[in-house]
């Protein structure tokens, strides 16, 4: 094995992460939030959120500051390079992918294209 460090695929920012623990605080223990991309929303592929009870064998786990979110492997090669934030603006709070693999995406956020 390499001492070359590997650079997960997907990045939680300190603000997403404080936010994923304030959620789960109020879930069963061994929570996780999942995120997903499936097909559909005005751009052609959505993120998806959701609060689980267990992790596939599969799932990319991405853990910072004692938060942990899965994402499944088809969903990994879409969101590859992300980082998962969350943000509180005049518009509202929501959890905010940047993606560098979208070419366009909704003015929600939520939808993207590549």
């Amino acid at each position: 094995m390499s001492d070359t460090a590997v650079l997960a695929p997907v990045t939680l920012s300190t603000r997403a992460a404080a936010q994923v623990n304030k959620v789960l605080r109020n879930e069963a223990p061994g929570s996780f939030l999942r995120i997903a991309v499936n097909g559909g929303g005005c751009s052609g592929f959505q993120y998806a959120f959701d609060i689980v009870r267990s992790r596939e064998e599969d799932d990319l786990l991405v853990e910072r500051d004692g938060a942990a979110v899965l994402i499944d492997p088809i969903s990994v090669n879409y969101l590859e390079g992300s980082t998962i934030d969350y943000v509180n603006d005049l518009i509202g709070q929501s959890f905010k992918i940047s993606n560098p693999n979208a070419t366009a995406s909704c003015g929600c956020g939520t939808s993207f294209s590549l």
